[in-house]
């Protein structure tokens, strides 16, 4: 049985797709991007906010779902220039803990949606 996840707390799907999907007990986001769910404007300013945002919006999907980042086991950062890395990984890292946080991968792509900078999805288990 799945269960859609949704909040206006987070960016509105652009596409054929949830921010969120609750099978049993385990969450499966949408990848997000920097988009302020308040104004619908794509935050771009540095890679820091850009990052931020990212992390706020995936918050929010969490919340809705009744997790936090602490149920978080796996997560999946998409960037289109490595030397990015640095940047997000620190905003990144302020929302786990070094000896909880999840598995990870980060892998550099040619294009991301709108043409932004990073996209980070999750997988959470309560």
């Amino acid at each position: 049985m799945k269960k859609i996840i949704t909040t206006s707390k987070a960016p509105a799907p652009i596409g054929p797709y949830n921010q969120a999907v609750l099978s049993g007990n385990t969450l499966y986001t949408s990848g997000q991007i920097a988009i302020d769910p308040e104004t619908g404007e794509l935050v771009l300013d540095t890679i820091t906010k850009e990052a931020e945002q990212v992390m706020l919006n995936l918050k929010a999907v969490l919340e809705e779902a009744g997790m936090t980042f602490e149920n978080v086991v796996k997560t999946t950062i998409f960037l289109n220039d490595m030397n990015n890395f640095a940047e997000v990984n620190a905003v990144y890292s302020a929302y786990f803990s070094d000896d909880t946080a999840p598995a990870r991968e980060t892998v550099a792509v040619a294009a991301l949606p709108k043409f932004v900078n990073v996209e980070i999805s999750v997988i959470a288990v309560q």
